[in-house]
């Protein structure tokens, strides 16, 4: 297996061999004749078909499985960036994770609450895509129903640029930092994310067993 070759396989979370994955890639990309055309399409449907919400699906391996998010209809922003990369994987394109840790200066108190208190998110998840030679960075997080309620700027993705969560919203404001890039998966580390928030929530001074109790019990 070479090195781009292993960015087309399946796995348990990149499930590329469900037939509900199969379908919806495949319908999606009917007619398109170059890796860049359905890169694009499919991008586009996973940011605004599947709604990102981040507050009934993080601690669940499971949910993570990319067919699981499609079929629900809503993720967090490695979970959609799961569906992207299985997509991508089933028509023949590579694609990857990839993970940063960032700061959200424009989180709802109800997120802040979630968080701590802490706008610095860890681990946040986007899909590499392999086109035309070079890897391009796809973050379909925020759907854009969410970012028109928010006044938030759409991420845009053409297939050539690196298409990044925007640092601005619509008003000018501060919006996101990339702080720390974690390098590209070509599965998703569910450990080492799981782990890293754990990290970060003890630095906050939390008991993380308290801390996850208390999330899980929480109404959503």
């Amino acid at each position: 297996m070479n090195e781009v070759e292993k960015y087309l396989r399946c796995t348990e979370i990149v499930d590329c061999d469900s037939d509900l994955i199969i379908k919806k890639a495949k319908e999606l990309t009917k007619g398109l004749k170059t890796d860049k055309e359905k890169a694009i399409a499919l991008f586009y449907f996973v940011r605004d078909n599947i709604k990102y919400n981040p507050y009934d699906s993080a601690d669940r391996y499971e949910y993570s499985i990319a067919s699981a998010t499609l079929k629900r209809g809503f993720g967090l922003c490695f979970q959609k960036a799961a569906v992207l990369v299985a997509m991508c994987r089933v028509v023949g394109i590579p694609a990857r994770f990839g993970f940063t840790d960032i700061r959200n200066h424009i989180l709802s108190q109800r997120f802040l609450d979630m968080m701590c208190g802490s706008d610095i998110l860890v681990y946040h998840g986007f899909a590499e895509i392999y086109i035309d030679g070079k890897w391009v960075i796809a973050t379909p997080a925020y759907d854009l129903g969410l970012c028109r309620e928010n006044g938030f700027i759409p991420t845009e993705f053409d297939g050539v640029n690196d298409a990044r969560l925007p640092r601005y919203n619509q008003e000018g404001k501060l919006h996101v930092e990339y702080i720390k890039y974690h390098g590209s998966y070509d599965d998703l580390p569910w450990q080492e994310i799981y782990n890293a928030g754990a990290q970060h929530v003890a630095s906050l001074g939390v008991d993380v067993d308290k801390f996850m109790a208390k999330w899980r019990t929480e109404p959503k």
